[in-house]
């Protein structure tokens, strides 16, 4: 009877096995240490699956917390984790029922891989808001092959088809990595709040969010005022489309655009002064968050009543929005700034991160993994 167990238990791991694939990936295995190479479970696809050789991934700022597990509140880390949720590559093999992508494909991955589809908000379209959503990576897995879901600094990744896009065959692929984050993270309010022609929208921050504000904002049509804390940013920020730069610490310069704001996309993680910015906006005007800073930010509740002004918060968009996004960028040529970086340079590239030492996003070439 144990003979037929063990025998039974060693069918069942051979079968897991064979439902398995390996690659290389580099990862973080406790908060304080380095992200090394390794390599990393991926299942083989099923019939709704799309495999997808991964060429550039992007380096979100929220790679670094999650490696660091400085989210706690918002989800406590697994190790070994891999992060990566800004993915461009080429579709190398497809499920059965898959008819949407065929092997050879530029391709793109954002934050989700996965949503329960029956949700109120998943029936919307709004995929990033559903209760049940499985993130690129840092979420259970559900289809067992490791603890969490894996990110895109690897080779390759495998995506129920749903959650895949398509990417614009004319734009620099390494410079639309980013667009999957900071991208949509800055398109969808833009849209959601009716960001159009003769609109006068604000950019707080110039950084990885913020440059992709500035551009989307001047492409819908905007008057885009930039404002920052930097009077060495003013000639990026003309450059990027903004069509006047306020320094934020000059009160002069501020109170010139008091009650002038039809929107404002603030992008600061870091703390500061809301209420400078409330008191910008017309009546009915309303102010996204974007960035997260640590601490809450007080607001003064009379700046918002009397203009009947609006404080919200804004994640990244849906899938459909996603891809409404990418097609837009194909459009009017829209990428992010970016330095392209081999992966063996990630460790030093998120120490540049923490003092801002780039412009604007950094780009991982994945060809140096598989040369590694």
């Amino acid at each position: 009877m144990q003979k037929l167990e063990r025998q039974r238990s060693g069918t069942a791991v051979q079968d897991e096995e064979q439902t398995r694939k390996h690659t290389k990936a580099y990862s973080a295995t406790s908060a304080r240490s380095p992200l090394g190479a390794t390599t990393i479970p991926r299942r083989e696809p099923t019939d709704q699956d799309v495999e997808i050789e991964i060429l550039y991934c992007g380096i979100c700022h929220s790679d670094l917390h999650y490696a660091r597990n400085e989210w706690q509140e918002f989800m406590q880390t697994v190790y070994p984790c891999v992060p990566g949720h800004e993915i461009v590559g080429r579709v190398t093999e497809v499920g059965s029922a898959v008819r949407k992508f065929k092997a050879g494909d530029l391709v793109g991955v954002g934050c989700l891989v996965d949503s329960d589809g029956t949700c109120p908000n998943c029936k919307e379209g709004l995929e990033q808001f559903c209760p049940n959503g499985t993130l690129t990576y840092g979420s259970p897995d559900k289809h067992g092959t490791a603890p969490v879901t894996y990110g895109g600094y690897s080779e390759s990744i495998v995506v129920d088809q749903r959650f895949v896009l398509r990417i614009p065959p004319n734009l620099d692929l390494a410079a639309v990595a980013p667009l999957l984050c900071a991208g949509i993270t800055t398109y969808s309010p833009l849209r959601h709040w009716g960001v159009t022609k003769g609109k006068k929208v604000g950019i707080v921050g110039l950084g990885g969010l913020g440059h992709m504000g500035v551009k989307f904002a001047r492409a819908f049509g905007a008057h885009v005022v930039v404002f920052t804390t930097s009077a060495s940013k003013e000639e990026d920020a003309l450059r990027l489309g903004a069509h006047e730069v306020v320094l934020s610490r000059n009160l002069d310069e501020m109170k010139q655009h008091a009650g002038s704001f039809d929107f404002i996309l603030d992008c600061v993680a870091a703390e500061h002064d809301i209420n400078a910015y409330i008191s910008l906006l017309v009546r009915d005007g309303n102010i996204t968050m974007v960035g997260a800073p640590e601490k809450p930010l007080p607001v003064a509740a009379f700046s918002l009543i009397m203009g009947r002004r609006s404080f919200s918060g804004s994640p990244i968009g849906g899938i459909a929005e996603t891809q409404e996004m990418l097609d837009f960028c194909g459009e009017h040529d829209i990428t992010a700034d970016v330095e392209v970086i081999p992966i063996q340079q990630v460790n030093q590239a998120y120490e540049r991160m923490t003092r801002s030492d780039v412009k604007y996003r950094f780009s991982i070439d994945m060809a140096s993994l598989r040369s590694d």
